[in-house]
This record gives C-alpha cells, sequence and structure tokens, in this order.
C-alpha cells in the first residue's frame, strides 16, 4: 500500500519549509512498503551544525501550522542528524559529512521516490 495522500502532503510541507532554509539534497522516499511505523522518509542535507538546527526549526514551524507536532525528537543539540518522527512522516536531517557517510539513500533504495514539486527542488540546493 503507498504512502498516504495525508504523508505525502506533510513530506512536501516540510520539503519546503526545508529548501526555504537552503537545505541540500532533499530526497523524499515512500517506505510504506517496508516499514510499518511510518509512510515516508525526507531526507535533506545542511552544511554545519547550525544549518542543520535552522532547516529542523523551520520544518517543525511548518507542520505545527498543520496542526502536527513531533512525536519524537532526535539529535537537535549536536546538530549533526536530527530526526524527527511525526507519526506517518520521518524527517532526518543532516550534516553532509555525516548523510554522505550514513548514506540513507542507499539503504532505502528498493523504496520508491516520492516526487517534489519543482518550486521545492528550485529552493533546495543541489550538491
Amino acid at each position: 500500500m503507498p504512502a498516504s495522500s495525508r504523508a505525502i502532503d506533510l513530506t512536501i510541507a516540510a520539503a519546503r519549509a526545508a529548501a526555504d532554509r537552503k537545505a541540500q539534497d532533499l530526497v523524499a522516499l515512500d517506505v510504506s512498503g517496508q516499514l510499518v511505523l511510518t509512510d515516508a522518509f525526507l531526507i535533506a542535507s545542511g552544511t554545519n551544525e547550525r544549518q542543520v538546527r535552522a532547516v529542523v526549526d523551520a520544518i517543525e514551524d511548518a507542520l505545527h501550522g498543520l496542526g502536527r507536532a513531533p512525536v519524537r525528537r532526535e539529535g537537535k543539540a549536536q546538530g549533526r542528524w536530527v530526526l524527527l518522527d511525526f507519526g506517518d512522516l520521518v524527517v532526518h536531517v543532516q550534516h553532509a559529512d555525516d548523510r554522505g557517510y550514513y548514506s540513507l539513500e542507499r539503504l532505502w533504495k528498493d523504496c520508491p521516490v516520492i516526487e517534489l514539486p519543482a518550486d521545492v527542488l528550485a529552493g533546495a540546493e543541489q550538491a
């Protein structure tokens, strides 16, 4: 069963917020076929710890405006890899160095990509 339309809407809203903070290499994956706990992953990168935290804050603010708060948040203090769990969406914001090392896209390569709108991709930096 593919990701719910609600999960896709949240993913796009989170991606748009991340792009507004110049996050890099936005990738959205439909993990609903592999995981029971969530429908979608959004993966984004920041060039430094400060930007990672700014991206996280922007995503939280955007989804709060849609009536969603994270169920769990991990790693924000360090600003290297922050995980935001919104239930049907899990957001990973990683420092660019850590993203290359952990390569989440490779681990989840069998999952379909959720296409992000052109305006979101245009706002995000592509490394």
